[in-house]
């Protein structure tokens, strides 16, 4: 009797687990070129796993949404069918790196009962999956579940947000996405600190995986916390504001004060983001990846009224100028000088920072009796030189498009909007309609105090640059930050989002020994030609000049340099590097080709490759770090020379160092 019941006992369990197995379905998407592959398992729950030509990236992944009706996409998942479809097409580029960017992805549609899709792309560098509503009714989103589940415990480039680590994690919610990077285990991830996307994690033999987010148009950004399991990480998403209260920097901010019990609402259909896995066999391959301006939004209507270009910048060297008869500052007299300098050297623009709208007043329409903007505008366009104005976050928001439109109608180029500092749902559509409505008046529109870039420069071309990135102005009170470490950091992370406002160009360099921070007379870590180099390493449509025309002036030969580099690419070829360690790219404007490296506080010899020149004979102009810059960061030599026919350009940097190359054909 009792071998009779184990015996129907294991048919039991057999059944059950062959019941199991038909309730689940597995779906195999690979890249074109056969190297990357996601497998894809839906059944109670929805789960996805990455490997490159045979190596684990990651591992069983599970991915839901929880809606307040107490529905979920992707839990209990009754799949009612699928597509795939095979795209291999050429998208002509809009202010970008590069004229012509190869789209090429396998892509596997599962549709779902209840009114929603998943969809997943292959691409040949990278996986992605959105979730796509067809809703006809409004909803609301509690939460998303985004798991990052790595087969070991992996080290990582972790971007925490800034705020102290005494404070909430809801309260680091809210943060301006400038951090330097800690490079840790998984395991060993500081649970008191959420951390930044893109975030890049070491996997098998020397490949890279990075997590990234593309198309955010109306949903809240994806911070990063250690999951559930070990050598796991989990989107964390910002709830929907409750109350805010106008606060913060000069009034200017909008405080979240409580915080909904969910993260989004709709009013019916909508597309998610994507949720992007970049995989990298090479670090170089980082440094060039298309993979968040591939997956954004195509812009609609006609953008050839943008301008990029340099723009001469105020703030960073406090207004200092020498040599001159007037008081410098936030007068017409000190921007007038600024508006000579720049037209002398071919600058399109020239902003007005903080300070030339009535401080604490949230009020665009109030400016400082020292400044009269008409007058500017027109002494500007007589030079051929256009103004960009500074805008808090607030005082832009209350009256977006009057704003836009009276200042559009004077003149004005653009704004700089500052401080949002935060990515919850309400303030990533402020990003969208800032950008609508700047279209509308044809003003380019620069995002400083944000997040990263997911693509919105594409949707709209007038979106120019971003800050979310540690830049240069941390030289002016950080006395502790590794910037050149950093330097050489981010073309591997966070550049992966997108352009960034870095503001480099400083003519003050110090080595690492003599190096402090002075706020009022600001300088750089690392020599010149590591700040020359920056103009052709970081991607920045909208370029500053950080340091004072006086300073520029007394280096015509480095202002010269700077003045002439492009901010927008034909081409970009990434020719080596290191996370963390050393950087070399290739980038082309027209018929010339310009190269950059830097070297973290290593002196250091490279081989570069130009292959990418094919034939002919070229010559190149060079910067190099001068024999004395390990003792004075200033020193550089400048020098006119043949590219050799094996194009094996042999290089060498100081101790926090850089180098340029200009190549033109003889």
């Amino acid at each position: 009797m009792k071998k009779n019941f184990l015996t129907i006992f294991s048919l039991f369990c057999m059944l059950l687990c062959s019941l199991s197995a038909l309730a689940q379905k597995q779906f195999v998407l690979k890249a074109p070129d056969g190297k990357l592959e996601a497998t894809i398992n839906v059944g109670k729950t929805i789960d996805y796993s990455i490997t490159h030509s045979g190596d684990l990236m990651l591992d069983k992944s599970s991915i839901s949404m929880t809606l307040n009706d107490g529905s979920s996409y992707g839990i209990d998942a009754k799949l009612s069918g699928s597509s795939t479809k095979t795209v291999n097409q050429t998208i002509n580029a809009v202010i970008y790196k590069r004229k012509q960017v190869k789209d090429n992805y396998n892509e596997l549609t599962l549709k779902f009962k209840g009114d929603y899709n998943i969809v997943f792309r292959a691409y040949n560098d990278g996986i992605a999956y959105r979730f796509v509503s067809a809703s006809k009714k409004p909803f609301i989103v509690n939460n998303e579940q985004a798991e990052f589940n790595f087969p070991a415990d992996r080290k990582a480039f972790i971007n925490y947000a800034n705020k102290p680590e005494t404070r909430s994690l809801e309260d680091q919610l809210s943060n301006s996405f400038e951090q330097p990077y800690f490079y840790n285990l998984l395991s060993e991830w500081n649970k008191k600190r959420l951390g930044i996307s893109p975030l890049v994690v070491e996997g098998a033999n020397g490949k890279k995986i990075s997590i990234v987010e593309a198309d955010l148009m109306n949903y809240p950004g994806m911070f990063l916390y250690p999951g559930d399991k070990a050598n796991s990480l989990k989107g964390v998403f910002a709830s929907y504001p409750k109350n805010v209260e106008q606060g913060g920097h000069n009034n200017l901010q909008m405080l979240v004060k409580s915080r909904e019990n969910f993260l989004a609402k709709f009013d019916g259909a909508t597309n998610f983001p994507w949720r992007v896995l970049i995989v990298s066999a090479k670090d170089a391959e980082l440094a060039d990846s298309d993979m968040v301006y591939k997956l954004a939004t195509p812009s609609q209507g006609d953008y050839s009224w943008v301008k990029p270009g340099k723009v001469a910048w105020e703030w960073w060297n406090d207004w200092n100028l020498y040599n001159v008869d007037f008081k410098t500052g936030v007068n017409n007299e000190t921007y007038k000088y600024y508006i000579d300098f720049a037209s002398k050297y071919g600058i399109e623009y020239v902003i007005l920072d903080e300070g030339w709208a009535v401080n604490k007043k949230a009020d665009l329409f109030q400016v400082v009796p020292e400044i009269n903007l008409p007058e500017l505008v027109a002494y500007g366009k007589s030079k051929n030189v256009g103004l960009i104005l500074w805008a808090g976050f607030h005082a832009f928001d209350r009256d977006m498009e009057a704003v836009c439109k009276h200042y559009s109608e004077m003149g004005i180029k653009g704004f700089k909007v500052d401080f949002m500092d935060r990515d919850d749902q309400v303030v990533v559509d402020f990003h969208r309609r800032g950008a609508e409505i700047g279209a509308k008046y044809k003003m380019l529109i620069d995002y400083h105090g944000t997040y990263k870039p997911t693509g919105l420069q594409r949707t709209y071309p007038n979106v120019i640059n971003f800050e979310g990135v540690n830049g240069l102005e941390q030289m002016k009170w950080n006395a502790e930050l590794d910037q050149v470490t950093y330097d050489v950091t981010i073309p591997f992370t966070r550049q992966l989002a997108g352009p960034m406002d870095y503001t480099q160009g400083s003519m003050r360099n110090a080595t690492k020994g003599n190096y402090r921070s002075v706020y009022n007379e600001a300088m750089s870590q690392g020599t010149r030609c590591r700040q020359l180099a920056e103009y052709i390493i970081f991607e920045s449509p909208l370029n500053m000049l950080c340091d004072s025309p006086s300073n520029y002036m007394a280096e015509p030969e480095c202002t010269e340099f700077i003045a002439t580099v492009p901010t927008i690419w034909d081409n970009t070829v990434s020719l080596n590097g290191e996370v963390g360690k050393f950087v070399s790219i290739a980038r082309m404007n027209g018929n010339t080709w310009y190269v950059g490296s830097m070297t973290n506080w290593d002196a250091r010899n490279l081989e570069l490759d130009l292959s990418f020149l094919g034939e002919g004979n070229f010559q190149g102009e060079v910067f190099k770090d001068g024999i004395n810059a390990d003792r004075v960061a200033k020193d550089y030599k400048k020098e006119i020379i043949d590219i050799p026919a094996d194009r094996k350009l042999f290089i060498s940097m100081a101790s926090g160092g850089g180098y340029v190359v200009k190549i033109t054909r003889k």
